[in-house]
């Protein structure tokens, strides 16, 4: 009984979470008679599964949700096998420089994007990376990569050095040290990591909006824009029933990934 003021608090928290993904089932179930009624109902009257029906039937969102996921999967690894060593670099070994880079990477997180986004297409263009998937995984990664740098130097820095140390005095080398003492200990960082960077690249939107321009190239988030009109008048039922379809692999892969986070904080824990 008295952790029930606690129980309370953290089901309403749950509630708050899940209200915007509830909310949007229940708009992609309804008619559009019941969606245009002024005062809007919780629950469906009349469910129907035609508002899907029509959204994959007008957009290829099954092609947009597999380009999405080879963007967001090469993104996110690719940030975190850069990230790591360097991270490392910078929380072990101090110097005006690495102080330096800190500062840059803190830095580069004010810039407002959009001032970057011209120098930028003419950057990609005389690469010929215009309208691909590698210019946007490029321009995913640049840009994911300082806060993830931010990120695992921080995980760095709560290992003890001194457990290199003692690894050392036992004949390992560094490398066999960072291997076998530092990465299981990193491992809960570099999941939170790969998490990041795969949601970031997933939802991601103005720069595929500026790189992308073929149909057939475009990612998700572009695709549910398709749904608006040109008077910018959406169609909240096809519009909600792909966004809910969206919502589904971002899920799936954080529920694999938590696992691996909490089976990473328990391994990190025994070896500490």
């Amino acid at each position: 009984m008295r952790r029930l003021p606690q129980y309370a608090a953290l089901a309403a928290y749950i509630v708050f979470l899940a209200f915007p993904l509830l909310w949007l089932l229940s708009t992609a179930l309804k008619t559009p008679q019941e969606m245009a009624l002024t005062e809007p109902t919780w629950v469906p009257r009349e469910p129907t599964m035609a508002n899907f029906t029509d959204a994959f039937g007008e957009q290829d969102l099954v092609g947009a949700a597999v380009r999405s996921l080879i963007v967001a999967l090469f993104s996110s690894v690719i940030t975190v096998l850069v990230s790591l060593p360097a991270s490392y670099a910078m929380a072990r070994y101090r110097s005006l420089l690495n102080r330096v880079a800190l500062g840059w990477v803190l830095v580069s997180q004010v810039f407002p994007f959009i001032l970057i986004i011209v120098p930028l297409f003419m950057i990609l263009r005389e690469m010929d990376l215009v309208n691909t998937l590698p210019g946007l995984v490029a321009v995913h990664v640049t840009f994911t990569l300082p806060f993830a740098l931010w990120m695992l130097q921080g995980y760095v820095r709560a290992v003890p050095a001194e457990l290199e140390e003692a690894a050392a005095v036992d004949g390992a080398t560094r490398l066999r040290s960072i291997a076998s003492v530092v990465a299981p200990l990193l491992a809960p960082g570099v999941v939170a990591t790969l998490l990041f960077a795969f949601i970031s690249s997933w939802n991601e939107f103005m720069f595929a909006l500026v790189i992308l321009q073929d149909p057939d190239v475009m990612t998700l988030p572009l695709t549910l824009v398709r749904f608006t009109g040109p008077e910018g008048v959406a169609r909240l039922g096809p519009l909600a029933a792909a966004s809910l379809m969206a919502t589904i692999p971002s899920l799936i892969f954080f529920a694999i990934i938590q696992r691996r986070l909490k089976s990473g904080l328990m391994a990190g824990a025994v070896k500490g």
